[in-house]
């Protein structure tokens, strides 16, 4: 995974701190934002490879961020991964109507965020 450009999207310090401190230590390239807004010109700029984004964040929330994502044809195909500490069905089905590939519950595990990147892009 050495290399690979994983976005965290997440008003969370703590939250995104967390999945920076995990995701390179297996030498993913991390960038991280605090809401939608500051991370839709990052994308655009810097082309990750997969985007985690949490669902509750100010001005952006994750569903718009995600619909936002997946309505320009050059990130269509990028994996989204919605984060939330809710895990009701209706949060799950939103995720999936905005176009978002995965759902994970917080606090999410070391193994559930590398599980996603191996599952939702083809690692070399």
């Amino acid at each position: 995974m050495a290399g690979l450009k994983v976005m965290v999207i997440d008003d969370s310090k703590t939250i995104r701190r967390t999945a920076e401190t995990l995701l390179k230590k297996e030498g993913c390239d991390v960038l991280t934002a605090v809401d939608g807004f500051e991370a839709l010109a990052k994308i655009s700029d810097q082309k990750p490879a997969i985007i985690f984004v949490d669902i509750m964040m100010p001005r952006l929330d994750g569903y718009q961020t995600c619909a936002l994502i997946k309505n320009n044809p050059q990130f269509r195909g990028t994996p989204v991964i919605m984060l939330s500490s809710k895990d009701g069905l209706f949060d799950k089905a939103r995720g999936r109507i905005v176009g978002a590939e995965q759902y994970l519950t917080k606090p999410f595990t070391r193994d559930e965020l590398l599980g996603a990147i191996h599952r939702h892009v083809v690692t070399v």
